[in-house]
């Protein structure tokens, strides 16, 4: 424990180590409902998978799955009901003696009798998925160039280790994606049918997601196959015969990527995300196609829904010959779930929360889900599949966090252009008048996002159990306002939508319960950036935290994993340099004068270290007050629960030094 024994356990500790619900699955017949959790191992030091069965009746309380381990996770029902799941268990061959398990395999959990390894492949299985009707399995695995199988493969793999080479050939495509650092392995999608052989279909890139479906009678499968150098804005989707492996077809569309594939239940059709990510002269747009597996036509299911279906994977009605869809996105500061009708019509089921992980009943009358706020974790919930603006029903599930330290209200105030803005403002239990509470402003990363479902990442409530207020802002580019609320913001990074923080900041300020003379600026990702672009451009704040910040836009284009895609939003740096010059912080570092917080992960790709350690160079160079959190193994997020002990009473600490006034703590393991 980081804090004093003697004090009650701060919040932020609590988080650190609560259990997370994260998913969900139904079986076939509707009777078994699996809910994934991240818990917290026995040590104290890392999140682990568990297996909860929750009761789709709400009677019964939840319990762990009898058959499953600690670690199984990614549950998937087989057609006949079995539980399937990607475990690291250890594996017994048929003479007793134990056998290769490195990395995940896919294991089979029969309700009575043994759990049985069903596919296994060398270096693990990244993902798999299952036909509705019928014993097919698809599943996502690397191979390395020159190699076709698993056996090729996993020579390749012993002769390299053998070798000590872990070098990696970059030929047309990008070095890191996702966060992570690419190749030489190249997922690719293989298919057993009844339990025969795998039938390798093809690769999905080097940086395939695992974003495989298949038919409900295993005859097609499909997946995304990445963009590659020469299109690095464009992907494409691969449908194949699932029992040789032969392409029947293959869509793509310059400019756009698919994703999230769903096949529809006469396999006659394929449902799926499409996106168009911001350029220099359009902004980002999100919708759902279908694809004629016949006529090869693609139809655009929402065209004229204003919001995105994003991010969550839509679901198919499971009846053949009913076109419904349900998905879920972002609405002014929710998440509702949303039905698609077969003539287009589209009706918002749900009135408040964040929904994820939607399941449909074999009968397709009823929806189940988890659904979170700003201030509650997610639950699992179960919903009609008709009633607009229902509220669910609560169903017994692992999760509850107990009470929060404070409440939550709305901010709402008209841009300098007219546009209606809104912010969650969390406030302490006893903000009043007479004790008026300090303010944090927190914007959202992305920044294609919003503050509309929990976050463990960064947590308005530690900060309100300290005493501080927390303004949850959502300026240009968030999502769930409409196109216009990209439209304002495309280009400006720290223009329009810095401003937008600002307004949102007086509006809240105007409330006699909070503290105009104490406030400070906290953010992540391009909440981090936001908070060094208010660094160059306003003393109002006390102090501002900058966690995982852009600071140089000209090298992050260079560094990031995002490279293709920010330098097509923002141009060549040294052709197009207007962007950079309006938008990069650090050309303006010579008026920083507020004390920062810098907290950063040396592994992360997404915005790499390098920005942290020009931002803190300047800043000492420039005798601005900075004290730097350094997470050398973390990548983009902070994930290790003591790291998050750490960082949260790091960043509590300098908030009360410089904000409050009190003497500056340093914490205990650092």
């Amino acid at each position: 424990m980081i804090c004093d024994p003697n004090n009650a356990v701060p919040f932020h500790d609590r988080l650190a180590t609560h259990s997370r619900l994260a998913g969900l699955t139904l079986s076939p017949d509707g009777s078994r409902l699996i809910a994934s959790v991240r818990s917290i191992n026995d040590a104290g030091t890392r999140h682990v998978w568990k297996l909860w069965e929750i009761d789709p009746t709400g009677e019964s309380d939840s319990r762990p799955v009898a058959e499953a381990v600690q670690g199984d996770c990614a549950p998937a029902f087989a057609a006949d009901g079995t539980l399937l799941v990607l475990s690291e268990r250890e594996h017994t061959d048929s003479t007793g003696e134990g056998s290769d398990s490195e990395g995940m395999s896919l294991w089979a959990l029969p309700e009575h009798g043994e759990a049985r390894r069903i596919a296994h492949h060398p270096g693990g299985v990244a993902d798999f998925t299952v036909a509705g009707n019928a014993d097919t399995i698809a599943y996502t695995a690397d191979l390395l160039p020159g190699t076709e199988d698993a056996a090729t493969y996993a020579a390749s793999r012993r002769e390299r280790q053998d070798a000590m080479v872990d070098a990696v050939l970059y030929e047309d495509v990008a070095a890191c994606g996702s966060g992570a650092a690419l190749g030489p392995d190249e997922p690719h999608t293989f298919v057993r049918n009844s339990g025969g052989p795998p039938v390798n279909v093809g690769s999905q890139g080097i940086e395939g997601a695992g974003d495989v479906a298949l038919s409900p009678d295993g005859s097609l499968v499909a997946h995304t196959r990445s963009p590659n150098g020469e299109a690095p804005d464009t992907n494409s989707v691969v449908v194949a015969d699932a029992a040789t492996g032969a392409r029947r077809v293959t869509f793509s569309r310059p400019g756009y990527q698919y994703y999230r594939l769903e096949f529809t239940a006469d396999g006659s059709a394929l449902v799926c995300q499409r996106q168009r990510e911001e350029t220099h002269d359009t902004e980002w747009r999100v919708t759902l196609v279908a694809f004629d597996l016949a006529s090869g036509e693609e139809t655009d299911l929402l065209p004229g829904f204003d919001n995105w279906p994003w991010p969550g994977r839509a679901v198919l009605a499971p009846v053949p010959g009913d076109a419904t869809v349900w998905f879920t996105g972002d609405e002014q500061g929710h998440c509702p779930v949303f039905r698609r009708d077969a003539d287009g019509t589209v009706t918002r089921l749900t009135a408040s929360g964040a929904y994820s992980a939607l399941n449909v009943s074999p009968d397709g009358a009823t929806l189940y889900a988890l659904r979170s706020t700003i201030d509650g974790p997610p639950q699992v919930v179960r919903l009609d599949t008709t009633t607009p603006d229902q509220q669910p029903a609560f169903l017994k599930g692992p999760g509850s966090l107990g009470p929060l330290p404070g409440t939550l209200t709305e901010v709402r105030v008209r841009a300098d252009d007219g546009f209606p803005l809104r912010a969650w403002l969390a406030l302490p239990e006893d903000a009043s008048p007479d004790r008026p509470a300090p303010l944090v402003v927190v914007p959202h990363g992305g920044p294609q996002a919003s503050w509309s479902a929990w976050t463990w990442t960064w947590n308005p409530w530690p900060f309100v159990a300290r005493g501080y207020a927390v303004l949850l802002p959502d300026p240009a580019l968030s999502t769930g306002y409409g196109q216009r609320m990209q439209e304002r913001g495309r280009g400006q990074y720290g223009g329009r939508p810095y401003r937008d923080v600002i307004a949102l900041t007086d509006a809240a300020l105007a409330r006699a319960d909070l503290d105009a003379s104490r406030t400070a600026f906290a953010g992540w990702s391009y909440g981090g950036y936001l908070a060094n672009r208010a660094a160059t451009l306003t003393d109002r704040f006390k102090a501002i935290v900058s966690a995982a910040g852009m600071w140089n836009l000209e090298a992050f284009q260079a560094e990031t994993d995002l490279h293709a895609y920010f330098r097509e939003t923002f141009g060549d740096p040294r052709t197009q340099r207007d962007r950079y010059e309006a938008n990069s912080p650090h050309f303006d570092a010579a008026k920083m004068m507020t004390p920062m917080l810098i907290v950063h992960g040396g592994k992360d790709q997404r915005v790499p270290v390098g920005q942290a350690l020009g931002l803190h160079s300047d800043l000492r160079r420039l005798g601005v007050p900075v004290r730097f959190l350094h997470f050398p193994g973390e990548g983009h997020v902070i994930g290790a629960p003591n790291h998050i002990r750490i960082m949260y009473e790091t960043v509590l600490n300098f908030l009360d030094h410089h904000v409050l006034g009190q003497e500056w703590r340093r914490p205990a393991l650092l």
